[in-house]
């Protein structure tokens, strides 16, 4: 049964704003009836071909967002809620549908990145000056993306050519001494298309961590960030209805943290070392999508992926890890029976750290089916997919769902489906840790919701429950770990089971120049031997947001509402936040915006003990010429 504490004051403000928005509207964020998504079928269909529930965060809306990060983009426009250790640039992860960040997948224009050690996507790693858009698929996505993705999938798409040629650069500067500087060119020259841009943002920040925290790391050093970034996208058109493609993709951050180190003689805490973590991630590929005959397409795709990162103070760990992927899938378009995908795909995932003996290796084999149709009224999703590990076995998993058009514009749509997360390689393999027989966790998932797109509105409504087995922990009973001595402290086990449900209201609006959306997140997520609730999920989140267009100028408004949540023995207070909006086009192509962010300048506590930044006031210019 759902139960959620809904009653703070806070989100009742934020409640009360929603429900007037769905009021005039009805109940998802805005999604044009000619958006094509990518994400939820594999190949590019309208959202009403759709059972599952994909949000689409396109050009325009990331513009519009008063968001510092990518994961907080996520969070506002999307549900997401938000791990982060201290400001913009440190650690960060997200919980989609109160899954753990290693519990859903991040790809790069269908390429997945991230840490194999870890089992996790960096999204600190990733600016916005390289990305066009994002589909973020809520709910299960094994049975199209393999193991990991049961809470979902995040998919960005980087920026490509398109006709003309367009410049863009932009500069900005902050609080906390923070400065922002890309620049890019992309457009179409006869056969070719081409995206290319460079990045690079910094800020001084504020200490991460706050005075007095459990473990006495506390440094009152500020713990800043930097993020570079290349990207370079191209296409070839040989002939009509044939690409050829290369993408690819490098960035480096350098981000200080507060920790201690233990060295000898004395192995006396020290906390004033400057720590930092160094990410570097690489991701190239190259793909060919084309036509095969007049109702069949092809795609295939070679890519390779590298997370290698560098993290201590006077003494510092190296993890790198390099994924292989090669994939290859049809399309048909059968008539009755719809759209049938037929895919391979084979993944070399390698790993080496400072604490491995050796270089270790996973190699996964997967075939996926899947057939989206619709008929009258009525439209359907089947989809399965068998990944054979070397490590972790065989693994089947599926999705079972539809949709009915109730009246125009109304939809209801029902989706089952079954997941896996796979043992990360310190699950298996770091010592005195990891352990080679732990199972991959399973996880069984359902979900209904209500849709309604209209001409100026959109709105959806969504139920979901999702059950996960063999939950991948910590086990601290030394007898249910390998008799070997290393074991002496605990070690990775198959420990627990989750339930994650909650419901989900969204509903965005246009009424002449003026744009109106919000969102409403309960969650209840806790473990179902204990019945606590699990660590940094919010009972609520909530946005709500306004923007108003009047000639040159345009104006805008944000407000996140984040309940209160559990966090180490600690329950981390409710926050609410307001960041404000004003933009000036001056020029045909030059935009003057200005920001303030946490405008209330509100104590955020990301997670337990770490501090987010208070007021932020941002000044960004924009030159964006058409050549």
């Amino acid at each position: 049964m759902l139960s959620f504490d809904s009653s703070r004051g806070a989100c009742a403000a934020a409640c009360t704003a929603l429900v007037s928005l769905s009021i005039c509207c009805g109940i998802a964020a805005a999604q044009p009836a000619q958006t094509l998504i990518v994400t939820g079928a594999r190949e590019a269909l309208a959202p009403e071909r759709l059972a599952a529930d994909v949000v689409v965060i396109d050009a325009e809306a990331l513009r519009r967002s008063t968001a510092d990060s990518l994961a907080d983009v996520l969070r506002r426009e999307a549900g997401l809620q938000l791990s982060r250790n201290g400001g913009p640039g440190q650690t960060t992860g997200v919980f989609l549908r109160g899954s753990a960040n290693s519990q859903s997948v991040l790809l790069v224009d269908g390429v997945r990145i991230g840490s194999a050690t870890l089992g996790a996507a960096a999204y600190e790693a990733l600016g916005l000056a390289q990305i066009d858009r994002v589909e973020v698929l809520r709910g299960p996505g094994s049975s199209l993306y393999g193991a990991d993705a049961v809470g979902g999938v995040v998919q960005v798409f980087t920026r490509s050519g398109s006709p003309g040629t367009q410049l863009e650069g932009r500069a900005a500067i902050g609080g906390y001494g923070s400065r922002e500087l890309s620049g890019g060119l992309r457009g179409v020259a006869g056969a070719f298309d081409y995206a290319a841009s460079l990045s690079s943002e910094s800020s001084d920040g504020v200490s991460a961590l706050q005075p007095g925290d459990a473990f006495g790391n506390y440094n009152p050093d500020r713990d800043g960030y930097r993020l570079d970034a290349a990207h370079l996208r191209l296409g070839w058109r040989p002939a009509a209805g044939q690409r050829l493609g290369l993408m690819l993709l490098r960035s480096k951050s350098d981000s200080q943290y507060d920790s201690s180190e233990f060295e000898p003689p004395s192995f006396k805490q020290n906390p004033s070392p400057d720590f930092r973590t160094r990410l570097t991630t690489d991701v190239a590929a190259i793909d060919w999508r084309g036509d095969l005959a007049p109702m069949l397409k092809g795609s295939a795709r070679a890519s390779r992926s590298i997370d290698a990162s560098e993290s201590g103070g006077n003494t510092t760990r190296h993890f790198r890890t390099e994924r292989q992927q090669f994939g290859g899938q049809i399309a048909w378009q059968t008539g009755v029976l719809g759209q049938l995908v037929a895919a391979l795909e084979h993944n070399v995932e390698q790993a080496r750290t400072s604490n491995y003996a050796a270089e270790v290796e996973r190699r996964t084999d997967a075939k996926i089916v899947e057939l989206t149709g619709s008929a009258g009224a009525w439209s359907w999703q089947a989809d399965a997919r068998r990944d054979d590990g070397s490590d972790y076995g065989a693994v089947s998993t599926g999705r079972l769902g539809g949709a009915l058009t109730l009246a125009a514009g109304l939809q209801l749509r029902a989706l089952a489906g079954s997941t896996f997360r796979a043992p990360s390689f310190n699950d298996l393999y770091f010592p005195g840790y990891g352990v080679a027989t732990v199972r991959p966790e399973r996880g069984r998932s359902v979900e209904v919701g209500l849709v309604w797109r209209g001409d100026a509105s959109d709105a959806s409504a969504t139920l979901y429950r999702n059950r996960v087995r063999d939950l991948i922990g910590y086990e601290s009973d030394r007898t249910r770990c390998p008799p070997d001595p290393a074991y002496a402290f605990g070690c990775a086990s198959n420990t627990s089971r989750a339930v994650l449900e909650g419901a989900t209201l969204a509903a965005a609006h246009r009424m002449g120049a003026l744009r109106l959306k919000g969102q409403l997140d309960f969650l209840e997520a806790r473990n179902a031997a204990t019945g606590s609730r699990l660590a940094r999920r919010a009972a609520h989140q909530a946005t709500v947001g306004a923007d108003w267009q009047i000639g040159a100028w345009t104006f805008g408004t944000s407000v996140l509402d984040l309940g209160a949540r559990p966090d180490g023995g600690k329950q981390l207070a409710a926050e609410t936040t307001l960041d404000l909006m004003a933009q000036w086009r001056f020029a045909s192509d030059w935009q003057l915006q200005a920001k303030l962010l946490n405008a209330g300048n509100r104590a955020t506590e990301p997670v337990r003990d770490y501090q987010g930044l208070g007021r932020q006031a941002w000044l960004v210019l924009r030159y964006e010429p058409r050549l």
